[in-house]
């Protein structure tokens, strides 16, 4: 198990010459996606700071509005006018034009080239998250349904395979192999963590209880999730069919996607508590998803729900998608580094490949960060790009000024070689 930053513990690397050296604490970027648009008449707010106020679809967000930034008017220029669906989805983080066909060809992801210029100071460069399997085959488009299935791209031709699984993805963070599993890992630690407890300050002691507490809860439910994958792949075995065409929740996968979305959510915190990892991305809904929300009483999937997409029950799914960020913001928020907390020096974004499903317009996207990157990404404002021209408003200056920040200058990303002007 890594340690989350404790301000007692010498940090790994340190000098012998510098020993009490104040190490800069780390920078993380996390991407949620939600696929098929919003709610346009709930996707809103004015003011700034803590006066700020938010549309009913926004409203999870209140605790973070001095965190937050609410972007309106970006849009992704290759993803216009050449179909619906995977055309508008495959490059929502790469800004590259992505090839019709057999042969899959669009660009490496923002957090892809994050995780290649500054991945090697973790033990994992990025973690690749999804809450639904992917789709196969072509859309009429003739785009391959691996642009509604991917957001994040290794390179040009190959997206990073992504791990719908949480207890899989749980194992990839503890080293959690073969036998291992049969064994928890705070039993495996214990004499090490016993020790580590008598040694650093209060207030680290704190913090290691909390984050033992916080592992072993997850590991509890990843516990349960594991025998039903279990399971699951006995059934599709003696059917003689692949896991991965299967429905949840024969395919292993919770039939509440409430509880796997939260997990999923959960696991991400712990990656970056512990320094696992700084990127990430998860893709909570696919384009063309057929999640089900019987909770919000909304009666069909995700994208034929999104064709009333300024009914109240796509609000709702709307709002829903709003909460997983809220839920990653207070997972972040809770965690104290420094003389703040692991939020304070991260960026989450959360942005969806269309504004409207009902009309399939991706002429503008709804965007939202939270998180001020150790200070320098300024917060709680409303930023308004829609008249400011189409070669002020793209996506990728947007990123190009995120990774800025982060310490990765390029002179283009994408389509983009200006960076986002007021960020």
């Amino acid at each position: 198990m890594a340690l989350p930053w404790l301000e007692s513990v010498p940090v790994w690397g340190a000098t012998a010459a510098d020993p009490k050296a104040a190490p800069a604490l780390p920078q993380r970027f996390v991407v949620q996606f939600m696929g098929n648009g919003i709610n346009p008449d709930h996707w809103w707010a004015k003011g700034e700071g803590a006066a700020m106020e938010l549309s009913r679809c926004l409203t999870p967000l209140e605790p973070f509005k001095a965190q937050l930034n609410v972007i309106n008017g970006l849009f992704n220029k290759p993803s216009t006018g050449v179909g619906i669906h995977p055309g508008m989805t495959g490059n929502i983080l790469s800004g590259m034009p992505l090839t019709r066909g057999a042969v899959l060809h669009g660009g490496i992801s923002v957090d892809q080239v994050l995780a290649g210029r500054l991945g090697q100071d973790t033990v994992q460069p990025s973690l690749v998250l999804a809450c639904e399997q992917p789709l196969t085959g072509y859309h009429e488009s003739n785009f391959s349904m691996a642009y509604s299935s991917h957001i994040s791209w290794q390179s040009a031709d190959s997206p990073v395979p992504t791990e719908v699984y949480p207890s899989l993805a749980f194992d990839s963070l503890f080293e959690n192999s073969g036998s291992r599993r049969n064994q928890s890992i705070l039993d495996r630690v214990r004499e090490e963590a016993t020790g580590l407890r008598r040694r650093v300050s209060t207030g680290d002691r704190a913090k290691l209880d909390e984050y033992l507490a916080s592992v072993r809860e997850v590991e509890q439910r990843v516990e349960r999730m594991r025998t039903d994958v279990s399971k699951a792949a006995d059934r599709a075995a003696d059917r003689g069919k692949p896991l991965a065409a299967a429905m949840r929740p024969d395919n292993g996968l919770p039939e509440d996607i409430r509880e796997h979305m939260r997990l999923m959510c959960d696991i991400v915190a712990l990656a970056i508590q512990t320094d696992k990892t700084r990127f990430a991305t998860m893709l909570m809904c696919r384009d063309l998803s057929g999640l089900f929300y019987p909770f919000l009483d909304v009666r069909d999937a995700h994208h034929p729900a999104s064709h009333y997409d300024r009914g109240e029950g796509y609000e709702r799914v709307a709002r829903f998608y709003v909460s997983q960020l809220a839920y990653l913001a207070g997972r972040l928020q809770a965690m104290p580094e420094g003389q703040g907390t692991v939020l304070d020096n991260t960026c989450l974004l959360w942005l969806s490949n269309m504004w409207s499903g009902s009309q399939h317009d991706n002429t503008k996207l709804p965007v939202l960060t939270v998180g001020g990157l150790g200070g320098k990404l300024a917060t709680g404002r409303v930023l308004d790009y829609r008249d400011k021209g189409d070669a002020n408003r793209r996506l990728c200056s947007l990123y190009l000024s995120l990774m800025d920040r982060m310490g990765v200058q390029l002179d283009r990303f994408g389509d983009a070689d200006n960076r986002l002007a007021g960020l």
